[in-house]
Parts: structure tokens; sequence; C-alpha cells
């Protein structure tokens, strides 16, 4: 599926305010926020260190949309070269600064990493938010090693969450996501450009059960909140965050179901050059 029609560019931009999907600040929230990501971003970690064990070509990771650069520091904590790439200029400072992982602001055709020297490529919820996903995936080729792996997360249109809740279901994300994807979508496009698709995986920790938490009260999203700048009196942020941290664990077992029978809110993929 795709948004109809696209915004402008400049329009667009709008939707992307500093602070888009990472935070800085050594305030106790900020702490505690960074704990919780660590952990659920681990089932990230494990699904890539599980394909770089099959990969060859050296040990850097390029990790396009890095964000602030947690995953990529939890990555070279696991001994890999990993390097940050986003297209927010504060992003890429922070993930220096805080996460001491050396990335730039650029798109992938600008990368610092010559032609063939990744181990992997990693793009976790890029490609929804492109206007032209195959160019990105074919750059993305061009950096791999002969043996290098590629892996790829999108929210998947065909999961349980979006038949039951239609339009409020969080994956579609107007205006920021461009293109929404199928199982079946991803993979015939990762084989059009080039790709293999060794494995597969349809539940996040870190996406699925905060992504219906967010379906059913947006209200309470902490980032939603953050970038709408809610006024908010320090109780009542505390009992929001609460309330949100509280939905997203009972939605686990619902997500956990979803996954289970192929219809989980992400797609997480593994592939290989042909």
């Amino acid at each position: 599926m795709r948004l109809d029609p696209w915004p402008e560019a400049e329009e667009l931009s709008r939707y992307y305010p500093d602070g888009y999907w990472w935070t800085e600040g050594e305030s106790a929230a900020a702490r505690l926020e960074a704990w919780y990501r660590r952990i659920v971003l681990s089932d990230h970690v494990r699904f890539v260190r599980r394909a770089l064990g099959r990969a060859g070509g050296g040990r850097v990771v390029l990790d396009v949309g890095c964000g602030g650069g947690l995953f990529a520091r939890m990555l070279r904590e696991a001994g890999w070269q990993a390097i940050g790439l986003d297209n927010s200029e504060q992003a890429a400072r922070l993930a220096w600064r805080g996460n001491g992982v050396p990335a730039v602001c650029a798109m992938l055709e600008a990368s610092p990493v010559a032609p063939g020297r990744c181990a992997a490529v990693t793009m976790f919820h890029v490609l929804e938010h492109l206007r032209r996903p195959g160019e990105y995936l074919e750059q993305a080729r061009e950096m791999l090693a002969p043996e290098g792996r590629l892996v790829v997360q999108v929210p998947n249109a065909a999961c349980w969450q979006f038949l039951l809740l239609g339009e409020n279901w969080n994956g579609l994300d107007i205006p920021r996501h461009l293109i929404d994807f199928r199982k079946k979508d991803i993979e015939e496009l990762l084989v059009r450009c080039g790709f293999e698709v060794v494995a597969r995986k349809q539940f996040s920790l870190r996406d699925n059960p905060a992504g219906l938490a967010t379906s059913l009260a947006p209200g309470l999203d902490p980032m939603a909140r953050r970038l709408r700048r809610v006024a908010e009196t320090a109780g009542m942020r505390l009992a929001k965050d609460a309330l949100y941290f509280a939905l997203v664990i009972g939605s686990l077992p619902f997500t956990t179901i979803e996954a289970t029978c192929r219809a989980g809110s992400t797609i997480m993929l593994e592939a290989r050059k042909r």
C-alpha cells in the first residue's frame, strides 16, 4: 500500500522534528528509558549477531537510520565495528556524543564506507519512509561483502492488528510512512533487488507490544507526547508513563500469539546476495 497523495518533501520534513525516535538527557527518566531500550533492543542484537555469524567479509556493520546510536553501540560492545548513518544531524551528533558510535548525517549513497566492505547493513524501520526503497536496497547491496548480510525490518500490513484496528493501527503512521508492506511485498522487493531471504522473524520485543499499546491509547505514548509538547506536570507524566508501560506488558500475550501465527505486526528479514 502507498500513501496517496505523497506529501511534498518540505511538508514532510515538519513531521520529523528534533528528537524523533531518540532522546538525550541525564535525568532519571532518561536513564530509565535508556535501560528499557537496552532490554528490548537485545532482541534485535541477537537476530543481527546470528546473521553476522553466517556472514563473511570483515566486521564492519553499517546501521542505516541509526537514530541516537544505542543499537550500534550494543553491537560495538559485542566486538563489531558498527557505524551509524542517519539523515538527522542531531541524531548523528547524539550517536557520537552519547553512545560513542561513529556516525554521519547522510543518505546511503553518500555513505563513508567503501563498497564491498560491510559484513552487514541494517535498516530498522527505514524502507517505509522512502519514496524509492528499491534504490536504497540496491545501494545496500553494493555496500555488502560477497557473503555479507542485509537485515531489514518494516511494519507488516498483513498483521492482525491492522485487520482489527484499521486506520487506528500504529503501523500506518501517516504521513511519515509512504509505503506499507506485507510480508510477500517486502520479500518480492528484496528478490528484485538481488537478494535471497534466508531468515524471517515476526516478533520484535521493542516494536510489537509497544505498537499495539500506542494503537489502543495514542495519548499515552511517551514519544508522541514529547513530540507534541504536551503540557504535563511531573506527576501526570509519571502516571501516563506507568499506564503506558502496563499496557505494553498487557499487549505481550496477544502480540506473541499474533507473531506465532505468522501475522505479527513487524517483519524482520535476513537476506544475502544472490
